[in-house]
């Protein structure tokens, strides 16, 4: 007899503290391993280890595309994970006790070697701890649709997880720095100084975030083969217009994001002639976003999920543009547009995460199956993936321009249109993304009615092709117009 598919289990209808502190503490360690090589990875190629600007990038992306590969895979199996133990804390345990160590081995590279040794050992050892992430990454970001249910719930859920992702953010984004200011004139050094203290921290947030997944009962599913696992993805695009158009969205402004944020380095040291100036840019981007976190919470409460989710993004966007300013007149000014940015990307943060529990749950009301975990496989794909080409995008620019790379204790200097490359990277390009990234947002036609409907419903048999025949996907009337 054919095994049944993960069956649809009640949310707890009140959301403790003690899970809601738990799981936001995982932020700590995801947000960390997700800001510290993103700002500093490329820049320790260029400029420590001497790799040329396109061969950085190309290294990063290559193993950011493993990543993108390997994520629904173990997304499926946290799915089978949950079906045989009745919990995702295995895999998350395994990612918690293997990233620290694969990611001191990618800062600690050996004095002397050549640059293009030095280059595949660190694309080696970040494959090996990119995929550690996945293998907590994935199910923490399916957790959500089984720790809460409700509109706000989730929200509020989110939103805590959220003010520890900020506080991370400037925690590995201005401690990492200065921890390796550390080592001298040591860059080496100063850099394995940096990779360590950094890899106790990951471990400490991700141990603790692990005791946030449930134990339930086990259940009885199908084995799935490699290839069924990746259709599994396949259909969740395909079957979900929600999830197509919050993914859509949220892809492209991991790639604004993630080029802005590899760039910072860059900015500090050849726009504002101040290496140490990029901890004051991660502490402008965010204060404002600890205080704002909780904001956007209230704004969704107030307006639905999509409308501040919309209003973020071209508050981010305005933001980001106004920075071109730099390639004229560089100075302290830029910490104000810096700020508003980081007001705006708390909600960035904040409000889609929020948004993929109600689309999840949505699904699993329609189709009687739990696939949490596959929907977190590609969501988790699809940042990675927006980050990976933001890296890629900032590299390609630079090397247009004519960016020099160099190896530690080498002096060299940057030409005016290499300058220039560095400020649109900052600036213009990561703007016109987040524009296009509100086309799709245009598209999400999930409401607070239909997720507090979801919610009250008894769990469904799909009847799609039905739904579809009337003009429906997922069982709902879809309004694709703009957000009314």
């Amino acid at each position: 007899m054919a095994a049944q598919p993960p069956p649809v289990t009640a949310a707890p209808s009140v959301l403790g503290t003690g899970t809601l502190v738990r799981y936001a503490v995982g932020s700590i360690g995801t947000g960390g391993f997700s800001t510290l090589p993103g700002l500093v990875l490329v820049y320790f190629l260029t400029d420590t280890l001497g790799v040329a600007a396109i061969a950085a990038g190309l290294l990063v992306t290559l193993a950011k595309v493993w990543d993108v590969i390997i994520d629904p895979f173990i997304g499926a199996q946290s799915d089978r994970s949950l079906a045989r133990t009745g919990s995702r804390r295995r895999f998350m345990l395994l990612g918690a006790i293997l990233l620290p160590l694969f990611f001191v081995i990618t800062f600690a590279v050996p004095a002397g070697l050549s640059p293009l040794l030095s280059g595949v050992w660190v694309f080696v050892a970040f494959v090996l701890a990119a995929t550690a992430f996945s293998l907590f990454q994935v199910p923490y970001i399916a957790l959500p649709a089984e720790l809460a249910s409700g509109y706000d719930a989730r929200t509020r859920l989110l939103s805590a997880r959220v003010v520890v992702l900020t506080f991370a953010i400037l925690l590995f984004g201005a401690g990492g720095p200065a921890l390796r200011s550390l080592g001298g004139d040591d860059e080496h050094l100063g850099y394995l100084l940096m990779g360590v203290v950094a890899a106790v921290v990951l471990f400490a947030g991700l141990i603790v975030s692990m005791t946030a997944a449930g134990k339930g009962e086990p259940f009885e599913e199908a084995r799935a083969s490699v290839a069924e696992t990746y259709r599994r993805g396949w259909r969740a695009l395909r079957r979900s217009a929600p999830f197509r158009a919050l993914l859509g969205t949220f892809v492209l402004q991991a790639l604004a994001t993630g080029m802005m944020l590899a760039g910072a380095q860059y900015v500090a040291r050849w726009v504002l002639h101040d290496e140490n100036a990029v901890d004051l840019l991660f502490v402008a981007l965010i204060a404002p976003a600890l205080v704002c976190a909780p904001l956007w919470g209230v704004i969704a409460r107030r307006t639905g999920k999509e409308r501040a989710f919309a209003f973020a993004s071209a508050l981010f966007g305005l933001a980001a543009l106004s920075l071109v300013v730099l390639a004229f007149a560089p100075g302290a000014w830029l910490y104000a547009s810096v700020a508003v940015a980081g007001a705006a990307y708390a909600g960035l943060q904040t409000l889609p995460l929020a948004m993929l529990p109600d689309v999840i749950g949505h699904d699993a009301r329609r189709h009687g199956e739990n696939r949490a975990g596959t929907f977190g496989g590609v969501w988790t794909a699809g940042e990675t993936a927006g980050l990976a080409l933001g890296t890629t995008v900032l590299t390609i620019v630079l090397a247009v321009t004519g960016y020099q790379a160099s190896v530690a204790g080498e002096h060299t200097t940057q030409s005016g249109t290499a300058v220039l490359g560095i400020v649109l990277s900052f600036s213009i390009v990561p703007a016109v993304i987040v524009a296009l990234s509100l086309l799709t947002l245009a598209r999400y036609p999930l409401r607070r009615a239909d997720v507090e409907a979801d919610s009250d419903a008894p769990d469904a048999d799909s009847d799609l092709p039905d739904a579809e025949a009337a003009g429906a996907v997922d069982g709902t009337p879809l309004e694709t117009g703009p957000l009314a």
